[in-house]
């Protein structure tokens, strides 16, 4: 795969991010940021454990996608104590993903501000996501296509991403919005996955307090180096274009995909599976 390193800047005045970053839709990492929040010197997984230890916190792992599994439907439980205790002790895939702030520790909110990037932030969805060493996300990217700005805390992880004009070559499952989920992003197969071979984007590796801009749609496959957590704060997209698609997936794709998982059940997603390599194959001439 083509990967350029994502540029890097240590502080942006907003008309930069603006001009540089946002209007031509290009991903930053700016990495020191948060310097001056609390949660720059607060925040770690004992810190996290110290602050919601007792609550009983949703899981999720790397098993491929069931026609039974519902919408974001959790592997696990287990209390946050406890999952700290798991990611400071072994590699494990359980990861937690949309962990609203303000609903589940709100106190939280008081370690950090919303930046000012010249964009209007969702100021009622700060969400945490948590990772042991070596877990990853599928490559994926989010049903409203929001513009995304993802603060990591404690150890290393892995991103890449691409733009959405790279699809033909990415293996899209149809009627989802992810890739393969077999593919391993970060060492691919190209005998396997031959189109990978002409996909280009973006590469760069998180480290505590650094924030990365992903800008509307933009796929991401991210992968804990070691335990960590990251926060991310989002704004709608603003191109009318990805707008309407956003639109379009919240209130008619993610139902209609659910809708034919209960009529076909497993031969739904079977099916999928292989169209998405039919597909990209027929886009580069592969099956010619």
């Amino acid at each position: 795969m083509k990967l350029h390193n994502i540029p890097r800047v240590k502080t942006i005045t907003k008309e930069d991010f603006i001009a540089n970053y946002f209007k031509p839709q290009k991903p930053v990492v700016i990495e020191s940021l948060t310097e001056d929040w609390p949660a720059y010197s607060k925040w770690s997984l004992e810190y996290m454990k110290s602050v919601s230890g007792d609550r009983t916190v949703p899981l999720y792992d790397d098993r491929p996608v069931h026609h039974e599994d519902g919408f974001n439907q959790p592997h696990a439980t287990m209390k946050m104590a406890e999952y700290i205790d798991l990611l400071r002790s072994e590699p494990t895939k359980y990861r937690i993903f949309l962990w609203n702030i303000l609903k589940e520790v709100p106190e939280l909110q008081s370690d950090f501000s919303f930046p000012d990037f010249g964009i209007k932030l969702m100021k009622k969805l700060p969400m945490l996501f948590f990772g042991g060493e070596n877990s990853h996300t599928f490559m994926h990217y989010d049903i409203d296509l929001a513009n995304i700005f993802h603060f990591h805390f404690e150890g290393t992880k892995q991103i890449i991403l691409f733009n959405q004009n790279q699809n033909k070559h990415l293996y899209k499952i149809p009627y989802s919005l992810i890739t393969r989920e077999d593919i391993d992003f970060s060492n691919p197969d190209f005998n396997q996955w031959p189109a990978l071979k002409n996909v280009e984007g973006y590469t760069t590796q998180l480290k505590h307090g650094e924030v990365l801009y992903m800008p509307e749609g933009f796929w991401h496959y991210m992968k804990y180096l070691t335990p960590g957590f990251s926060m991310s704060l989002r704004a709608i997209p603003r191109h009318p274009k990805n707008l309407g698609i956003a639109i379009y997936n919240v209130f008619v794709l993610r139902y209609l995909d659910n809708f034919m998982r209960r009529l076909q059940g497993q031969k739904w997603i079977d099916w999928k599976n292989e169209q998405a390599i039919t597909r990209t194959h027929n886009r580069i001439n592969l099956n010619a």
